[in-house]
């Protein structure tokens, strides 16, 4: 059996799955100033009656990292930073304690100039002496020569709780990528870390602590716990991806379609070419900065259930604030789904109490609550139609990835629309007319992101870089620097790709066929030197791809229950 949990930024859902089969779905409020406690009734509600010994994997999609991000709850990181010729490393400077140490290497990782240990000592210092304890090393080229960056992390032993290194989190060629990534896996360590020890200790009261514990992450896989304890940052925007992959598991799909996650506050927009979900082409960006994160293609826009009604000068306007539940839930202000009740459309709560927000905020304006919500209603599925015309122009004007290959020179045409969410089934009137489109709601679209969570299986990938001149393989990400011989080839080097990354996901305790190993990238480029061939630069990128274990059989929506 498997478990996947969602914690949202509204709700926390969870489902207990055998095989293909659901046996339990659960919704619960999430608790922000406790996830662990929303988390537990989750569990509660689904293990009752069941054998937790059956239980093999819980999957795990949480917005903490996330949240800590936006909420400015993270933890101060010393930011090392070794650059050299070309664009000033000023430019990327990020956080409170960011320092430029003297040193550089040219493209192939040789050293220019070497490293300025007292300018380096002075920085450490200043970071310790303010009490920064976690820390970021992202020296230029250092994918292709780690010695900077494992030098200063010798430097910062006893110093320091946590170091991330650049050549580590990613093995890509992007300097300035490479720094906000780093930056961001150390700055959500220490809250991830105290998350997941707690997560890990409670699971024994439900008598799961010998259960396999996978963190969800962006590019719609999951990674092992102990994973993502080293690299938390992977698990940004797991929500949207799980999502994602609840549509592959729930609702398969094989032509160009469109999904809409609906939200309590935000709705998450993606598309999917040959029902393979889109991916950034080269990282998610993060308060506007640009990263080494892979992920799946989604946008957010701030629409959803619980988004309020007011007036801005005079007309009406809905969201992106969110200052509670609708009122039929006990909230003070009149919200998206309180309209849905005043025109009879939904049936939520207290539906009294939304015919009197209404009424009153209709007063404002000199009309009726019935007005006022047609156009509350109106106002907001123009804001998703707009959202999802300016996504397809957007994707249309470039290549686009997808998670199986690059799509190049086709345009993606959706034929339907996917909606999932608590609000969803009330939208679909709606959109079908604005869109005319086939808007489809699954009977189970309350916990698809659940499901998904359950049902997605553990991705990694590696760049392998060799350059047979010097006779030098790099595999960054594994920490692998080591010698080749000069007729080392392109083919063996796919070879290795794939066994390396077979073997690095084995120590893991996951185990994978070498057919379900991907090969994205694999180039091999001769070398010149005095006009001569001198060897080849090889280049390959290997990867597990995003998928699900299993489709999940038709359950009825009666499974489902609030706690």
């Amino acid at each position: 059996m498997r478990i996947g949990i969602d914690v949202g930024g509204t709700q926390t859902d969870g489902v207990l799955i055998d095989g293909g089969q659901l046996l339990a779905a659960a919704k619960t409020p999430t608790n922000h100033d406790n996830l662990l406690e929303s988390i537990s009734r989750v569990l509660h509600t689904i293990l009752a009656d069941q054998d937790p010994s059956r239980v093999q994997t819980l999957n795990l999609s949480t917005t903490l990292t996330t949240n800590a991000i936006v909420t400015g709850k993270t933890e101060p990181v010393g930011m090392l930073v070794v650059g050299g010729p070309g664009i000033s490393t000023g430019y990327y400077r990020i956080g409170d304690h960011y320092h430029q140490i003297y040193g550089s290497l040219d493209h192939l990782g040789t050293e220019t100039s070497a490293l300025d240990e007292a300018d380096l000592e002075k920085a450490i210092a200043s970071c310790c002496n303010q009490g920064v304890k976690c820390f970021a090393v992202a020296c230029k080229f250092s994918p292709r020569n780690p010695g900077y960056e494992n030098r200063i992390r010798e430097k910062l032993d006893g110093r320091a709780d946590f170091i991330t290194l650049g050549h580590v989190i990613s093995g890509q060629l992007n300097f300035g990528r490479r720094i906000h990534t780093a930056y961001y896996n150390s700055a959500v360590w220490r809250l991830f870390d105290r998350f997941a020890k707690a997560l890990t200790a409670s699971l024994k009261g439900f008598s799961l602590e010998g259960v396999e514990i996978n963190i969800l992450k962006a590019d719609g896989g999951t990674m092992p716990l102990v994973r993502a304890l080293e690299t938390p940052v992977q698990s940004i925007f797991s929500g949207p991806a799980a999502s994602v992959m609840g549509i592959l598991a729930a609702t398969p799909v094989e032509e160009d379609v469109l999904m809409l996650d609906i939200g309590g506050t935000t709705t998450d927009i993606a598309l999917f070419a040959g029902g393979a979900p889109l991916l950034e082409r080269e990282g998610i960006s993060i308060e506007d900065r640009p990263t080494l994160v892979r992920a799946i293609h989604v946008e957010s826009i701030g629409i959803g259930g619980d988004s309020l009604v007011h007036i801005d000068n005079g007309k009406v306007a809905v969201g992106p604030q969110r200052l509670g539940p609708c009122m039929a839930a006990g909230g003070e202000q009149p919200t998206i789904m309180d309209a849905f009740n005043v025109l009879g459309r939904a049936a939520f709560g207290a539906t009294d109490r939304s015919l009197a927000g209404m009424t009153t905020r209709a007063g404002e304006l000199g009309c009726s609550a019935e007005q006022l919500a047609e156009t509350v209603i109106s106002t907001a599925v123009e804001t998703l139609a707009t959202a999802i015309e300016q996504l397809i122009f957007k994707v249309n004007r470039k290549p686009v990835y997808t998670i199986h290959e690059i799509l190049t020179s086709r345009e993606i045409r959706p034929t339907r629309l996917i909606v999932i969410g608590g609000p969803a089934a009330v939208f679909q009137e709606p959109l079908t007319k604005r869109l005319r489109l086939e808007v489809i709601v699954p009977s189970l679209h309350g916990v698809v992101n659940a499901i998904g969570a359950a049902l997605t299986r553990t991705t990694s990938h590696l760049n392998l870089t060799a350059d047979t001149s010097r006779r030098k393989l790099s595999v960054p990400m594994l920490g692998i620097f080591e010698s080749v011989p000069r007729k080392f080839s392109l083919d063996d080097a796919v070879t290795e790709a794939r066994r390396l990354l077979i073997n690095d996901l084995a120590e893991s305790g996951i185990r994978i066929d070498d057919q379900e190993v991907q090969i994205t990238q694999a180039d091999s480029f001769n070398m010149v030197d005095g006009g001569y061939t001198s060897g080849k630069n090889i280049r390959v990128v290997a990867q597990v791809r995003p998928a699900v274990v299993t489709h999940l059989a038709d359950a009825p929506a009666t499974l489902l229950k609030v706690c």
